[in-house]
């Protein structure tokens, strides 16, 4: 069979430009990646692209850790400082217990306390750029805010937990975590004092609630010797805003109730500061692994309404008014200012008791999700480490297998162009060259 000389050219050419292409290609690895098209390795390219993807991904559960992080971070700072103040106020407002104090002493520990409750109102309107962090999702709106004048609130008794425990129903101390906090305070045209418990409009002697109750077995409301008096259908919405201010129509402050002993009940109010929230109650989210969302562990901040908890006023509103917990503290201001040493010794420090309890439990539940958030920032590291291991494992370069490749084609390719110099015609050989 004869061979003519055009297509020994051709086949030449061709197994030179193919030995060419593949040097070319081996020259591409130099920048490190042996992955430049899917073409190069299919298998290599799919697990590459894929481990890409899980780059990505982890990044963002990076940064939203991060995010969360810090937000926690400035919320729980802003918390501490809370707590503290709560503790100072306590301690004034068992100073302003003793019945040493004259009424300017009185005067002037109301001044503290009044400022201390700003403070906290500062610490809680904390924000990062322009997100207040206590604002709920509402994070572009300043949360609290103190009314510039005082009103009239209606006037409530923190119950302690052996009073709570025995008001619900439970025969024995600690037996019931009930959500009987508080009763609303009554005048008597009689002169003394009545307490209403809001949710089914039972009154009590004030002597009951503070030591009758002591000496019985078990509560029965059917007895009146410890239920004076029942007002069925009472909706505490129909007289006090959510705030607790008194309305002043007619179902508001000119409203009055006579017991079956005749004894005329009446609203007992106090002229005090308001604290609103303009926030929400709902919470946002920042996931920080794959699964979606755990609600349980990927909130990142805490609400008005989880700091302050919630108070009398609060019965029928959903959702709560956010600042339960800072007009009781309003409240107690108004009551030292009025010089009453019995009050801040008993139920003043039950308030604050009840306040600094209420904001340590927020504390802790937001400490509990950083402590949720520091550990999947280190799994994400983790595994981070693991998918750039992976990306490398499929798309680096061999240095040393590419070196040597390349020597071998560089190697062939002049031996070729060598060679072809003798087959092929002067002309293309020299170009070639």
């Amino acid at each position: 069979m004869r061979i003519a000389s055009t297509m020994m050219s051709h086949n030449y050419l061709k197994q030179l430009n193919g030995t060419y292409e593949q040097y070319t290609k081996l020259m591409e690895q130099s920048d490190g990646s042996k992955l430049h098209r899917a073409s190069d390795d299919v298998v290599g390219y799919s697990k590459y692209l894929r481990y890409q993807n899980n780059k990505i991904s982890n990044e963002q559960y990076q940064d939203n850790v991060s995010t969360a992080s810090t937000w926690m971070k400035n919320a729980d700072a802003a918390l501490v400082n809370v707590t503290d103040l709560l503790t100072t106020f306590k301690e004034k407002t068992e100073a302003a217990a003793n019945s040493t104090q004259n009424e300017s002493d009185m005067k002037d520990i109301a001044k503290e306390l009044l400022a201390n409750v700003q403070e906290q109102v500062a610490d809680l309107n904390t924000q990062i750029g322009d997100r207040f962090l206590f604002a709920g999702q509402k994070d572009t709106t300043m949360p609290f805010s103190i009314t510039d004048s005082k009103m009239f609130r209606g006037e409530t008794r923190t119950l302690d937990e052996k009073q709570q425990a025995f008001f619900a129903g439970a025969n024995e101390w600690g037996k019931e975590n009930t959500t009987l906090k508080q009763m609303l305070k009554l005048n008597g045209d009689d002169g003394n004092v009545y307490y209403m418990n809001v949710q089914n409009g039972d009154i009590f002697t004030e002597d009951f609630v503070v030591n009758g109750y002591k000496d019985c077995e078990k509560f029965d409301r059917t007895n009146p010797d410890q239920v004076v008096g029942n007002i069925a259908g009472f909706q505490i919405s129909d007289h006090f805003d959510a705030y607790g201010v008194i309305n002043e129509g007619a179902t508001g402050k000119d409203w009055s109730y006579k017991t079956a002993g005749g004894v005329k009940l009446t609203f007992a109010t106090t002229e005090q500061y308001i604290v609103k929230y303009n926030g929400d109650d709902k919470y946002i989210s920042m996931v920080k692994k794959n699964g979606g969302v755990d609600k349980a562990t990927d909130t990142i901040n805490v609400t008005g309404q989880d700091i302050n908890g919630t108070d009398i006023f609060d019965v029928g509103n959903d959702p709560a008014t956010g600042t339960a917990m800072l007009n009781q503290l309003m409240y107690a201001v108004a009551k030292i200012e009025d010089g009453d040493h019995i009050w801040a010794g008993e139920e003043g420090m039950t308030i604050a008791d009840t306040v600094h309890s209420n904001v340590l439990g927020a504390e802790t539940k937001m400490a509990a999700r950083q402590q949720a958030y520091k550990a999947a920032s280190g799994m994400l590291t983790t595994q981070n480490e693991s998918i750039v291991g992976d990306i490398t494992d499929v798309s680096s370069t061999d240095v040393a297998y590419l070196a040597t490749k390349l020597m071998e084609y560089q190697t062939i390719y002049s031996m070729s162009l060598s060679v072809g110099s003798k087959i092929l015609p002067g002309s293309l050989a020299d170009y070639l060259n």
